[in-house]
C-alpha cells in the first residue's frame, strides 16, 4: 500500500494532583480551547474535550505519527504551562503523573461523546476515584489501587 491511513479515537482522562478543584467554570472554556489546539497542531484533532473541576475527558483521533504517550505527555505540559500563566492560585496548578486512554470503537463515538458532555451531571453523585476505576474496569485493564492515585 502506498499510503498509511488510519482511524482511531482514543478517550484519554487525567485529573489535578491530588483532586484540587483548580478547573472551576472561569477557567474551562479557555483550557478546553487551549487542549483542542494542541490536539490539532500534533494531527490528533479533539472530537469533545470536557471537565470538571478536578479532572478533564478528551475525545480524538489519534495521530498515526504519534504514540498516544507522546500525545499525553504534550497535552498535559503544555496546558499545564499554560494553566500556571493565569495567575493566582494557578501558578501552583499540576496535573496528577499519570493518565487513562482507552481505544474506543467508531461505532461508539457518539455514546462517548454524550459521556464526556455529561460531565458534570455525573459527578453530581459520583466520585472522580469512582468514574475511573468503573472506565477501568469497562475496559478489562487490570490495576493495583496503591498505584492509580496520587
Amino acid at each position: 500500500m502506498a499510503q498509511s491511513l488510519a482511524q482511531i479515537f482514543v478517550h484519554i482522562i487525567f485529573s489535578t494532583k491530588g483532586r484540587y478543584p483548580y478547573l472551576t467554570p472561569g477557567v474551562q472554556p479557555e483550557l478546553h480551547a487551549y487542549a483542542a489546539t494542541v490536539l490539532k497542531t500534533a494531527g490528533s484533532p479533539a472530537v469533545i474535550i470536557n471537565s470538571v473541576a478536578d479532572h478533564v475527558h478528551i475525545l480524538c483521533v489519534l495521530s498515526k505519527n504519534s504514540s498516544a504517550a507522546d500525545l499525553v505527555q504534550e497535552v498535559k505540559t503544555s496546558s499545564s504551562k499554560w494553566i500556571k500563566t493565569k495567575g493566582g492560585n494557578l501558578k501552583k496548578f499540576q496535573w496528577q503523573a499519570g493518565y487513562g486512554i482507552f481505544s474506543v470503537s467508531p461505532s461508539q463515538v457518539p455514546a462517548v461523546r454524550r459521556y464526556i458532555a455529561d460531565q458534570e451531571k455525573h459527578h453530581r453523585r459520583m466520585t472522580f476515584e469512582d468514574e475511573f476505576r468503573r472506565v477501568l474496569v469497562k475496559c478489562g485493564v487490570e490495576y493495583d489501587e496503591r498505584y492509580v492515585f496520587d
